[in-house]
């Protein structure tokens, strides 16, 4: 099954759609800055087990026309669009990085919109024993409370670092970014099962298959499907 992000046409989510169908066990995908937790939702893609991507769910609220892009220019403006009337999202950014009030209130008004997304996604894959939300805020936000496992892929915070201007994220704004995140220790602390990506993709692949059957575990050692069964 392919990655998901809710609705991709619409602007604005449904309802859970899951009177009558098996919930599945619901788990929380997080991590920090350049952690690798997209890479191990990729993984566990790749192998059938169904992912919500959070941040493209943001990307598409913050379309030109859509709901997210209307309360964010009633938060801070219409300098806040990009020249297509969508949120520029660096620019978004930079504003709230450094203003935690700011970032507040745009965490009051978008994430309710991801978490509608989130619950119509979860009444629209049927009866998929487990389900994956990515998303880098559930730890920040308490959210993570509303899964059935938490997952955090963790590596050290030099690693977080150096991989991010890898990437090409300016230093100053890496730093930014890491200071505004909870650390990840205090993340896997939290967690049900972690991923230790201080490694390479191989190990990184080894470290998702025994995530998995922990996960399994906790979910109650029934919820997998044939394919994800033959590969992870």
């Amino acid at each position: 099954m392919p990655r998901a992000v809710g609705t991709p046409v619409r602007c604005v989510g449904g309802k859970n759609m899951t009177r009558g169908r098996l919930a599945p066990c619901t788990v929380a995908l997080t991590g920090g800055l350049a952690s690798g937790k997209s890479t191990v939702a990729r993984i566990l893609d790749a192998q059938g087990v169904p992912v919500f991507d959070a941040d493209v769910a943001v990307h598409e609220l913050y379309r030109p026309g859509c709901e997210g892009a209307r309360v964010v220019t009633e938060l801070f403006g219409p300098p806040i669009l990009d020249e297509e009337g969508g949120v520029d999202r660096r620019e978004l950014a930079e504003r709230v990085l450094s203003d935690s009030e700011a970032r507040s209130r745009l965490e009051t008004v978008i994430h309710p919109m991801v978490r509608r997304r989130v619950a119509t996604w979860l009444g629209s894959i049927g009866n998929e024993p487990i389900a994956v939300v990515e998303a880098a805020l559930l730890v920040e936000t308490g959210s993570y409370r509303d899964y059935d496992v938490l997952l955090v892929v963790w590596c050290e915070p030099e690693q977080q670092f150096e991989r991010a201007l890898a990437r090409g994220v300016p230093r100053d704004r890496a730093r930014g970014l890491l200071a505004a995140q909870t650390p990840l220790d205090q993340k896997r602390r939290l967690a049900d099962v972690v991923v230790d990506n201080s490694g390479n993709l191989e190990d990184l692949e080894d470290e998702v298959k025994r995530a998995y059957s922990e996960i399994q575990r906790y979910c109650g050692g029934n919820h997998h499907s044939p394919a994800v069964k033959d590969n992870l």
